[in-house]
This record gives structure tokens, sequence and C-alpha cells, in this order.
């Protein structure tokens, strides 16, 4: 390494680590980052290293770099590289034992560089005018939570647009441990926003977690989209943002256990649609191989090719130009794209924090039922509404990257049914303490006068089935979930 680019303050959102290495164009970075769980000294820390296209490395990448420190020989120091001063802009250099070369690092501006490329891809006139326009000021709530993007938010918001009678922000000062709080954009962990939208008088909210990858967005009287939706519905309508009219859109793709209504988009469109495992470093090659223009997770991951990592503020600045553009309450882009597409129902139940054999001893007995086939062709009957479900297939998840032939497999067991329904088991969570069991649930319907209904209600009888077939209070000993999505 001769040269390192540091954001002021080192203060940088993971979304603009990408926009920073693709502008630059270096040869990689590296992000410290407690993600979307709880931060501070006695909670998660993590080192994640991105490479040249801006996206999280992938496997072949992190296992070259492991064998390579079982390698090393010896360290090189710097003996002067004390007290830099990261509030100043500007480059210094420092001489390393050992080597002719210097080593210089420069402090840069990362939220004006990312700043620069959300308005080359939004209309920021176009949102201002919704915002502070002449039909009147469109109250919205931003919340940080406390973590990287506050500078992001308020640049943008109160800066750039303008906007600042319009948009209330909140948690926007980051804080090493998130103010002690859990900076996921979920239901339960950004309830604080939750409560803002179903008592306040404003038309759309938007949450973004600790590193500023993930969103939630919300409409007025804290009407919930759901990630899988968001992606749906920003899908079907990128012929409104500039970015997009520029270069056009290619395919689409979601991760495995996303529910199936971006398929639906695909399909009207006729664009293809990438089904992924669970992880943004598998869209890497299919954006740089242009198969795909916009991605995202259930795990309220959304991004598309402007960058390698999913990106929260631009989810928001993409919803912000359909309000612009299409109709002013998220409510009603909502009915909108059911009418035209049908609805997925989707939960996600996550039970966190299990200690001990537990989670594997039920994933393991899960693949064993997968290899034996013996689920599959048999009814279930649901103690709810009378539905009956047949098993169309049953298998663990595996995946060729069409660009590389990569091959990744044991990514999830999957039940599907006859007609379409999905059952979605997984290990899953990136927090430090315990495993974490995911359990998915997608359901399509096509019937208008279901599409208004409560997720949760629709989806009852297809939650008690996967309860029963994974026997997830009996390994877990628990009643319920630790977060409901």
């Amino acid at each position: 390494v001769k040269k390192l680019l540091i954001a002021r303050d080192a203060i940088m959102s993971t979304p603009s680590v990408s926009c920073v290495i693709r502008k630059y164009g270096t040869d990689g970075g590296i992000v410290l980052t407690a993600s979307h769980n709880s931060g501070g000294i006695d909670n998660d820390f993590g080192v994640k290293f991105n490479i040249a296209n801006g996206g999280p490395a992938p496997e072949a990448v992190t296992n070259s770099v492991y064998a390579k420190t079982r390698q090393l020989t010896n360290i090189r120091l710097c003996p002067t590289l004390t007290n830099i001063d990261l509030l100043t802009l500007g480059k210094h250099t420092y001489e390393i034992e050992g080597r002719s070369i210097p080593f210089e690092i420069e402090i840069i501006d990362s939220v004006d560089d990312y700043v620069q490329l959300m308005k080359a891809i939004f209309d920021f006139d176009k949102i201002r005018k919704l915002l502070v326009g002449e039909n009147g000021k469109f109250p919205i709530m931003i919340n940080a939570l406390s973590g990287v993007m506050g500078p992001y938010v308020l640049r943008i918001f109160h800066e750039e647009l303008n906007a600042i009678d319009a948009v209330t922000v909140k948690n926007c000062k980051p804080l090493e441990d998130f103010g002690g709080h859990h900076p996921d954009p979920n239901l339960t962990y950004a309830h604080e926003l939750v409560e803002d939208m179903e008592y306040g008088d404003y038309e759309f909210g938007a949450a973004f977690d600790g590193d500023g990858d993930r969103n939630m967005i919300l409409g007025k009287g804290g009407f919930f989209v759901t990630p899988c939706d968001s992606l749906a519905v920003l899908a079907a309508n990128l012929h409104v943002i500039p970015y997009f009219q520029k270069h056009g859109v290619n395919g689409y793709g979601r991760s495995m256990p996303t529910s199936g209504a971006v398929d639906r988009v695909a399909e009207k469109n006729q664009k293809s649609l990438y089904e992924v495992p669970t992880g943004w470093k598998f869209f890497g090659n299919l954006m740089d191989s242009k198969l795909i223009s916009i991605c995202g997770e259930e795990s309220f991951g959304t991004g598309s090719d402007h960058i390698r990592e999913k990106d929260g503020m631009w989810a928001a600045l993409a919803w912000l130009t359909l309000l612009a553009n299409i109709d002013r309450s998220v409510a009603k882009i909502l009915h909108a794209h059911w009418n035209t597409y049908g609805r997925n129902f989707f939960t996600r139940y996550d039970y966190e924090q299990i200690d001990g054999p537990a989670p594997f001893s039920l994933m393991k007995r899960l693949e064993q039922m997968c290899m034996s086939n013996e689920l599959v062709n048999k009814t279930f009957n649901t103690p709810y509404g009378n539905k009956q479900y047949t098993i169309r297939l049953m298998d663990d998840f595996h995946y060729q990257d069409p660009v590389d032939g990569s091959y990744t497999e044991k990514q999830g067991i999957r039940i599907i049914f006859t007609d379409g329904s999905r059952l979605i088991f997984r290990l899953g969570g990136t927090g430090a303490r315990g495993a974490a069991i995911r359990l998915y649930v997608d359901s399509y319907e096509n019937d208008p006068s279901t599409y208004t209904k409560d997720a949760q209600e629709m989806l009852r009888p297809l939650v008690s089935l996967g309860l029963e077939i994974a026997q997830l209070k009996e390994f877990t000993g628990r009643d319920k979930p630790t977060v409901i999505t």
C-alpha cells in the first residue's frame, strides 16, 4: 500500500466507500464497521474489504488474502505516523522503514464525493419542488439512527435540497455506540420512526442503518413498504429516474429469500431476473457485466449499478423521485403496483442470539429431509382458513455465477409449494453473540380483494406450517421470534 484515502473525521458510509473507490480508481477499500448491529467497545466490530469495482470482496479474493497472511515474514513500521489531522482536507507524506517509496495519506471530503454522484443520478430540482414547491410543503421524516448517515442527511436534505422547512431529521450525530441502540432499520429497532409516522403529519419517512447501506421506507400514517415491495416498485419505475433514462435498464436481481415481487415486474417488462445467495457480493459480477441494473435483499438492502454496494440514501431519493413524478402518496403507489402485478405477501421471523448447538441441529434435520425427499408431494392441512399446501420441491439452494462460473452451495433450505408459495430456512446474522435462525415466508396473491389485508394474517397458515415442519419451538425453546418483519 502506497496511498490511503481517509474520509474527513474518519466518518464514511459504506455506499460512499464504494463511490470513492470507483471515482478515484483505487485498488480497494477497507471498511471498519459494526454494520447494522449494536456498536461500542463491548459489542460488534468488523473489518471488511472491498475490491476495485467498489463491491465486497468475493470468496476467491478473501481466500487469497488469507493465504497471503500465512506467508508474511515481517511488518514494516511508519514511526512518524501519529496525530494525523483528520478534520482538514489535504495530503501528508511519510517514510516507511526499509522502503524507498514514500507513503501518502490524503484526507478527502467523502460526503461531497457521494453527494455529487447523487446529483448526477437524480433531478434534485424536481425533488426540491416536491418538498417545498408551489403545491405546498411535503413534510418528511429522516432518521439516521445515530449512525454514519447524519452528515449525508444534513448535506443533502438541508443544504443541497434547501428543504429544511419540510424535512425533519433525527439522530444525525454519529455516535460510537449508536446511542446505545441497535441501528437496524426495521419495524422493531427503528420503532421511533414508526411512531413518528403513525402520530405525526409526515408524508414519507426513511431510516438508515449504522453504515448507511440499509433503508426502511414508510408512508403517511406508518404505511410500511416491505423491502421486497420497495425493490419491485422501484424496478417497475426506473424510467422516471434520470440516470436510467440515460443509461437504460438491464435486468433485475434479488437474493434467494427475497419475495418474488420483482419477478413479476421482470416477466411483464421482459427483463432477465437473477436469483442469488444472500450477500451483496453476488451482485457484483452481474452489474459489472451489465446483466442487472437494480437489485435488492429482503433485509432492507436496495441498490443499483451506480456503485457496487446497497445504498440507503439512493433508495430514499429514488422513492422521492417516484413521489415527485407518479403520485404524492406512498400507499397509492403501492396499491397501483399491486393492481398491476398482484401482491407477494412476505414476512421474516428472526430468532437471534441462540446459544449452543440448537440452530445447527435444526438445520441438519432439514438438510436430511432434503436428501430423503420425504416431504415432496406431501399435503399439509393448517388450522387457519382450512388452507392446504402440497410441497413440490425441497432443496438446499445453490448458485452458479453466470459470469465466472463460481459455485456456491448450502445457502438455505427452500420448501416450494405447488401454488408457488415458499418457506425458506437459513442460519444468519453478522452479530457476535450466538447464532440466528431465519424463517422467510412468501406467498403470491392475484385476488384484488386481498391486496390491502394484513400480511401476518394472510401468511398465518404458512407461518404455522413452517414452525411445525422445522420444530422451531422445540429446538429454540422460544414461543416467539426476536424480530418479525
